[in-house]
């Protein structure tokens, strides 16, 4: 069924119907939610209390909170080691996946061009990054221009027209253009 371009389909389904079905999805969603962070905290109570036993603290004496306190700083030593390994691990992971993705893109042609923003930059400096330190004066670029000695033209003087016409007309008009040139 082929439509106007300016007509909207209809839907197929009313919008009480849509309503319905979408307070319903929201509401099913809203469930999985809840379960997934209580499942996810009794998750991670279990293991912690798997990997971390309870403290006995009471009855022990001075000599033992101090053994009990090294064993704990070193257990917290070996932690912070894993997680930067684990950290530098990812952060070299991210790199490599970085520059893979920039090979594929140089592989496939394309580029992304990023923004560029409108200097403003003098002559004076423009030229100065170009040349580097080699030009330490301003170049004035009018005196490097070559000049054009214009000819002087001979200017007729302005006279009335019609005395011009009188005697420039007929074979004498003619003769005087030509010894004249």
């Amino acid at each position: 069924m082929s439509e106007a371009p300016g007509q909207k389909a209809k839907p197929k389904i009313s919008a009480s119907r849509r309503l319905f079905l979408k307070t319903k999805l929201m509401k099913r969603a809203m469930t999985m939610l809840v379960t997934d962070k209580e499942n996810r905290r009794l998750e991670r109570e279990r293991v912690l209390a798997e990997r971390v036993p309870p403290l006995q603290l009471s009855g022990l004496s001075v000599q033992d909170l101090q053994n009990l306190c090294k064993e704990l700083s070193q257990k917290i030593d070996v932690v912070d080691e894993e997680r930067y390994d684990i950290n530098s691990k990812v952060s070299k992971s991210e790199l490599e996946v970085q520059d893979l993705s920039q090979k594929i893109g140089d592989l496939k042609g394309k580029m992304k061009r990023p923004n560029l923003k409108r200097v403003r930059v003098s002559a004076d400096a423009m030229l100065g990054a170009l040349l580097g330190s080699k030009v330490k004066e301003s170049v004035d670029f009018k005196a490097n221009l070559k000049t054009v000695k214009k000819e002087d033209e001979k200017k007729e003087e302005v006279t009335d027209w019609r005395k011009n016409v009188e005697s420039m007309s007929g074979m004498e008009g003619r003769k005087k253009l030509f010894d004249a040139a």
